[in-house]
């Protein structure tokens, strides 16, 4: 699974790659975690308001750090 965090590098956007890694770990999902920071980048998925996060190619959440619960949704 691919999954890319979009975002400037904010408090909020570490918060949201610390919680992928920390489900990740304790769900054994076996993932590929991307940190993408460059703007340019983060507006060619549409994307206005950070954090988001892209799985295997679809942004799936933005605007803010997700929950856990819908984290190992994803992740299940």
């Amino acid at each position: 699974m691919d999954i890319k965090v979009l975002g400037t590098g904010c408090a909020k956007c570490r918060a949201t790659v610390d919680l992928i890694e920390k489900i990740a770990a304790e769900t054994g999902a076996e993932i590929a975690l991307e940190k993408v920071e460059e703007m340019r980048a983060i507006v060619g998925y549409g994307v206005m308001s950070t954090p988001a996060v892209v799985i295997d190619g679809k942004v799936v959440h933005k605007g803010s750090v997700p929950a856990a619960e819908m984290v190992r949704g994803w992740l299940a």
